[in-house]
């Protein structure tokens, strides 16, 4: 076994920025693991998708053409699974979203090898492969010795890594798979419900303020808005808060919601810390948590923190320019 293979994930004819970040972080694996990086795309019309994916240190773009151009945990798991058993590679790569998710535990079994998910690193050399990832609510960093008898099935954590610039040597070539088995599996897509449109990128920001049901009522938001933008910070939120309508889905920050793939300064108001919001930002690097509850989850992952009041901490930073 050699080299690495990166399955691509796309929605509605855009590449993910995630999977984009994941070939970023297999090229700086590569010299140390050895073989090519390969990435594979799957959809209706693949060859659509191999301009954006010539990046520096891809080897190869392999065209998967596929019945649907949506997404269908079958058909990835199916398509993971036979290319890594055709190519054999050291690691399979995908992107640690909610698509990614929910096919490559699966495929891992299949193939009878290691699974790791939501990895931030990796060490390697010819005969060893070192992951780390976090572990008991990420107050730790877990390092995880694989073995280098089977392929390696890992899912990467959005902002471990940039994208790759264009490259223009990219060679590519088109694999037939057999989807007949499956065939009755695959599901059916019906419609895309688009969120209500927003003036935010969560994934853009360097610096956000989010507030969660510490609040307590929709009518503090402009105020905790306000705040933000004297800041300098992106607004940010909870799911609590997005599901309630108190926000647009696009200011939501964590699993179901966004990924903060470039903050360097996260301020969570109010935020208990659930893993499903720790997921879109315990990653970034200064964390500044204030809760009330001193036992709260986000004090897990939290660089700073003060268990007050955060009106009263609002108070306080708005006396500084009233």
């Amino acid at each position: 076994m050699s080299g690495i293979l990166v399955i691509a994930e796309h929605l509605r004819g855009v590449l993910s920025v995630q999977s984009l970040e994941t070939i970023g972080f297999a090229h700086s694996l590569k010299a140390a693991i050895g073989g090519p990086l390969r990435v594979a795309v799957i959809a209706r019309h693949p060859a659509g998708f191999h301009g954006e994916l010539a990046l520096e240190g891809v080897d190869e773009i392999l065209s998967i053409p596929s019945p649907e151009d949506h997404f269908d945990t079958v058909l990835y798991e199916e398509t993971a699974v036979q290319l890594a058993m055709l190519l054999q590679p050291r690691l399979l790569l995908v992107a640690h979203t909610v698509n990614g998710m929910g096919y490559a535990a699966g495929a891992a079994v299949r193939l009878g090898g290691s699974f790791v998910s939501d990895v931030f690193a990796i060490d390697t050399n010819a005969s060893r492969v070192v992951v780390t990832r976090g572990g008991y609510a990420n107050k730790v960093q877990v390092r995880l010795d694989i073995t280098d008898r089977c392929v390696t099935t890992v899912t990467v954590r959005g902002g471990s890594a940039k994208a790759p610039e264009l490259a223009s040597d990219v060679t590519s070539r088109e694999i037939q798979l057999d989807f007949s088995l499956i065939a009755a599996n695959l599901s059916q897509h019906g419609e895309y419900i688009d969120p209500p449109p927003a003036d935010v990128d969560i994934t853009k920001a360097e610096f956000i303020l989010s507030v969660g049901r510490g609040i307590q009522d929709e009518k503090n938001i402009e105020r905790f808005r306000s705040l933000a933008a004297h800041l300098g910070a992106v607004f940010g939120c909870s799911r609590p808060i997005a599901d309630s309508g108190w926000l647009p889905k696009a200011h939501q920050v964590g699993l179901s919601g966004k990924v903060a793939s470039n903050c360097k300064l996260y301020v969570a108001l109010g935020i208990s810390g659930a893993v499903q919001h720790l997921h879109g930002m315990k990653h970034v690097d200064t964390i500044i948590a204030i809760n009330t509850d001193r036992n709260a989850p986000i004090y897990n992952v939290a660089t700073y923190g003060a268990a007050i009041d955060l009106f009263e901490f609002a108070d306080a930073l708005e006396r500084v320019w009233n």
